[in-house]
């Protein structure tokens, strides 16, 4: 008889990760941190790989800025957004383009945790296909195979 691979093993193996991919996690955002090397901070005590912050303009509308580095070299075509509910997707690329530093003006607006959500969704899909390659090389055979 061989060794199929199964949601329930999966999530065992992920268990002895510290992770689920049933379960929510409180110290998603420091495992992601770890896991990809970058620190997500609303501290503008050091030079910055990433930024996001609000500015206003001349005639007194807001806009919102996502812009590699410290925010001195902005595109306005690239980095200027009119709405922050496209941020979260400028986070998310952020999270994952090698930036150590990512600053953001405001860590408890809704498009950080949405960006979070989707970083954390993304990793527990790599380390669900890190387990099945691992359950591979050991011998496990996936359900679909054995169609």
């Amino acid at each position: 008889m061989s060794k199929i691979i199964k949601e329930k093993l999966i999530e065992e193996k992920l268990k002895e990760k510290g992770l689920s991919m049933y379960e929510g996690d409180d110290n998603a955002l420091a495992k992601l941190q770890n896991h990809y090397e970058f620190e997500l901070t609303d501290s503008y005590n050091k030079t910055p790989d990433y930024s996001i912050y609000a500015e206003t303009t001349a005639d007194g509308y807001e806009v919102f800025i996502a812009t590699s580095g410290d925010g001195r070299n902005i595109c306005i075509n690239e980095d200027v957004y009119y709405y922050d509910s496209d941020l979260a997707q400028a986070l998310y690329d952020a999270m994952f383009d090698y930036n150590e530093l990512i600053y953001v003006d405001d860590l408890g607006a809704y498009y950080v945790q949405d960006a979070i959500e989707q970083a954390w969704e993304s990793f527990i899909a790599d380390m669900i296909d890190e387990v099945e390659n691992e359950l591979i090389e050991q011998g496990y055979k996936q359900e679909k195979e054995l169609i």
